[in-house]
């Protein structure tokens, strides 16, 4: 996560925290994420809430980054759905149009990662919209340690996506100190 330009003047503390990992397999789809906050480097939360269902349970996100901000492009983002009546890909890529060109949105530091049964998207402030070609999508503070677990276990094991997205946050928790084993996890 980039370092607010708050936190380049050294006015706050840099805030790392959260690991999401998503994973899409045999027709199921598991995102999960820690819950631990951490504020320069003192620990603040160790049971935040980073997963949502949204979409009447037919889309799930997870986000990482400033909470104000992800909860602002949570409701952004679950606006799209309704408007494209759950349509994953065209409401990610209209977010993100936003994100990109809107004054305020533009300012906003947060990364989310939505999925469905048989999607998942990286959804940046920057326009980005990635659609992983394995089905497995991660961001935050431990998001490069769960997904490499995570591809590691896909390939190597018969696990369920649930079951690759536990191990696989715990494995980043085991590493990452800004990752803790207070591990939630939604399913579709």
């Amino acid at each position: 996560m980039k370092k607010s330009a708050r936190a380049d003047r050294g006015l706050y503390p840099e805030v790392r925290s959260t690991t999401v990992l998503g994973v899409v397999r045999n027709g199921r789809a598991a995102l999960g994420a820690d819950g631990q906050v951490s504020f320069g480097n003192t620990v603040m939360k160790h049971t935040a809430r980073k997963v949502r269902k949204l979409y009447n349970d037919q889309v799930m996100v997870g986000f990482a980054g400033a909470t104000a901000d992800a909860f602002t492009l949570l409701q952004r983002f679950e606006e799209k759905l309704e408007q494209h009546r759950g349509n994953l890909q065209r409401s990610a890529i209209e977010l993100a149009k936003d994100w990109r060109t809107d004054r305020y949105l533009r300012r906003l530091e947060a990364m989310l990662v939505a999925m469905s049964v048989d999607q998942a998207f990286l959804i940046s402030g920057t326009g980005d919209v990635i659609e992983p070609e394995d089905n497995i999508v991660a961001i935050g503070s431990g998001g490069s340690y769960a997904l490499s677990a995570a591809r590691a276990l896909h390939g190597n094991t018969d696990f369920a996506a649930r079951d690759i997205v536990e191990k696989s946050l715990q494995i980043a928790g085991d590493i990452c100190i800004y990752t803790n084993q207070q591990i939630v996890i939604e399913e579709l």
